[in-house]
């Protein structure tokens, strides 16, 4: 895994190490109550900025909450009030924890895969049929 430090701040940047995702700036809650409501949620981080999209994993057989959910919104700082304000609180009488879900690549990570046709040097394998 990449040697990430997502819990400090650099040079006072706040979360400098946060990645945006294609609309906006995703915050994951954990520790979630199974009984929470998205419309729970929404009240919780609606005082925060504007939640874009908020999405909650249920267990198929119970219908409960799985304990996690995704939290969108569409400015960083808003975001980063978000995971202030709530992180290490108590919810629904349960702790729940708060941060940004997506790292940046650290510096000097690969890129993708070569284009197609092109081979990695030391393969002992073919190509997988999309790649040839």
């Amino acid at each position: 895994m990449a040697d990430v430090d997502m819990a400090t701040e650099v040079n006072g940047a706040g979360h400098s190490w946060a990645a945006k995702s294609v609309e906006g700036w995703i915050v994951i809650v954990t520790g979630l109550n199974e009984e929470a409501t998205e419309e729970d949620l929404q009240d919780l981080f609606g005082d925060y900025g504007e939640v874009k999209n908020l999405s909650m994993a249920l267990n198929r057989r119970t219908g409960y909450v799985m304990g996690y959910a995704l939290i969108e919104f569409p400015e960083k700082e808003q975001a980063e009030k978000a995971i202030k304000g709530t992180d290490g609180t108590t919810f629904l009488e349960k702790t729940i924890k708060t941060d940004f879900a997506f790292a940046k690549a650290p510096s000097g990570a690969r890129s993708r895969a070569p284009a197609s046709g092109a081979r990695r040097a030391g393969r002992d394998r073919e190509a997988s049929p999309s790649r040839r």
